[in-house]
């Protein structure tokens, strides 16, 4: 169980609200196509810049993109691509990040709609672009449940820096022992901890059990089990 007193639940994005691997070993291969242009060589290269396995069609664990910044990324794969300009790659990203079909591990009307009738507040605070999570949490129909929806690029330092969630927070009007802090990664974890927050670990990423473990306060297969975690109100 968590703490009594929860008023709000700050959800990470990918790997959380959205399972990783459904939603981004796909993307991740046509994106390298077309950075590669056809070249196979360069595929290959700009593939282990960035840790995804070519012949499994998926990240490595490892692989700093999956926490890291559409910036972080593009500074991985640059060194590849002399011909193109920072930004030029880093727009490229932006544009192709809001394209992405999101792949959620459970329903999120009916499990956001009950965290709402709780009288709880919910936020998102993701390493990726704001515009992005907004676009995909527009599809996915749910936007309207979120009071506060922060990326990388909404004037906070990325996880696993506490500063988006403390700034989530400020705008909720809460103490952050009142947020609980959600999410795959141990950016999501470590952040949550530096901001004071609860923290639940979930198995929708890359990271298993025993990577969350030393920053999760509990550890849950999905989402879905959030409302078992919560004291009645």
């Amino acid at each position: 169980m968590l703490p009594i007193g929860i008023s709000a639940i700050l959800f990470d994005k990918d790997g959380t609200l959205f399972d990783f691997t459904a939603s981004w070993s796909g993307w991740a291969d046509a994106l390298l196509d077309e950075l590669s242009c056809g070249d196979r060589a360069l595929k290959s290269m700009l593939a282990d810049a960035i840790s995804f396995d070519l012949r499994r069609g998926g990240f490595d664990p490892s692989s700093p993109v999956i926490a890291g910044t559409l910036d972080e990324a593009a500074e991985l794969l640059l060194p590849h691509l002399p011909d193109m300009r920072s930004q030029t790659l880093i727009t490229l990203l932006l544009e192709r990040s809001i394209e992405a079909e999101m792949v959620a591990p459970v329903p999120l009307a009916p499990l956001l709609d009950a965290l709402l009738a709780r009288g709880l507040v919910l936020g998102v605070a993701t390493n990726d672009g704001e515009a992005p999570a907004r676009a995909h949490l527009d599809r996915a129909g749910v936007r309207n449940r979120f009071a506060h929806v922060l990326g990388y690029d909404s004037g906070y330092t990325p996880k696993p820096a506490p500063d988006m969630l403390l700034g989530f927070a400020s705008l909720a009007g809460l103490a952050p022992s009142a947020v609980v802090m959600v999410g795959d990664s141990t950016h999501d974890l470590i952040a949550g901890r530096a901001a004071g927050m609860p923290t639940v670990g979930v198995l929708t990423g890359l990271a298993v059990h025993d990577d969350l473990a030393p920053y999760a306060d509990v550890i849950v297969p999905h989402i879905g089990h959030l409302s078992e975690l919560l004291a009645p109100r």
